[in-house]
């Protein structure tokens, strides 16, 4: 009985040892892979040895072409990012939180073993001994807010003895882009100046909104009214509906009628000839009673019972 507590002390100093040399042995393979260890079906299971003072993250991924695993590649660019920002920190840290990849080709017995049926996984070993060990079994990372490496940080820095100093690379894509919009918007402003300048464009700006508006479309909006009817009618009857394409309709209605009677009332006047002058008005007078019957045909239909019409 007495010589079980002395073979446990006597295999004490060997079993530190080779816990050391593991270490040694994966801080090494860190260094050499940029700061994520390329792993295998052995040294995943060096990495996750039962007796272990430092965490880590492990990625399960399939990168291989014949896979198919396009959040694999995907997700892959983000998880190097946080490794790398993770290497570049002193190696008191940096040495006690280890960033590994495993490809489902170089350990499919890994998989097999964890039951991993989809990628990419990341999941977290944390310590089993020292002052950061906890009895907790490996914890899984969630994916719910994405592949971006930010979120990823930030997660896993709940695990690393500090937090990952990770910060986002400069958007030289949304600078460049934002400039150039600047610049192009300035070349417009400078062109279309004189057009923006003219009072015709605001006055035809302004009537086309009043139109719009006046037929009906914030109504339609409101309601979130269909385009057409289900029987593919475009008139909603009774004054408490209206359909999409209705607006439309009644807007070119209204404008046809303004401009008609603005053409006898600020155009013909000025004609020099008596002429064409008679002749525009009999075009714009007849153009005002056909479409002032389509508007009123179309009233009926609202009204459902108006009997009165002119040409229609």
């Amino acid at each position: 009985m007495i010589l079980l507590p002395l073979l446990a002390l006597c295999s004490l100093p060997l079993a530190l040892a080779a816990s050391a040399d593991t270490h040694q042995k994966l801080v090494a393979l860190a260094a050499a892979g940029g700061g994520v260890i390329k792993l295998d079906s052995d040294t995943f299971e060096l990495l996750t040895t039962p007796n272990r003072d430092w965490s880590s993250s492990i990625h399960f991924t399939a990168l291989d072409i014949r896979r198919r695993c396009s959040p694999c590649k995907e997700f892959n660019p983000s998880w190097i990012q946080v490794a790398k920002a993770w290497s570049k920190i002193r190696s008191a840290e940096r040495d006690r939180h280890f960033f590994a990849t495993l490809d489902f080709d170089e350990g499919q017995a890994v998989f097999q073993k964890l039951s991993l049926a989809s990628a990419p996984a990341v999941y977290i070993y944390p310590a089993t001994e020292g002052p950061r060990a906890t009895n907790k079994a490996p914890l899984k990372y969630d994916f719910s807010q994405g592949f971006e490496p930010e979120p990823l940080a930030q997660q896993l820095s709940n695990h690393t003895p500090i937090p990952i100093p990770y910060t986002p690379p400069f958007d030289w894509a949304r600078w460049i882009t934002s400039v150039a919009g600047l610049l192009a918007f300035a070349v417009t402003i400078r062109f279309m100046s004189p057009i923006l300048q003219s009072r015709w464009t605001w006055a035809i700006g302004t009537i086309l909104t009043a139109l719009v508006m006046n037929s009906g479309y914030m109504f339609t909006r409101i309601r979130n009214s269909p385009f057409v009817g289900g029987d593919g009618s475009w008139i909603a009857g009774g004054y408490q509906n209206q359909f999409g394409q209705e607006v439309q309709v009644i807007s070119l209605v209204y404008g046809t009628l303004g401009f008609a009677f603005l053409m006898l009332i600020m155009i013909i006047p000025y004609q020099a000839s008596g002429q064409r002058q008679r002749l525009q008005v009999y075009l714009w007078s007849s153009i005002i009673m056909i479409v002032y019957s389509i508007l009123i045909v179309l009233f009926k239909v609202k009204n459902r019972g108006y009997p009165f019409k002119i040409l229609l």
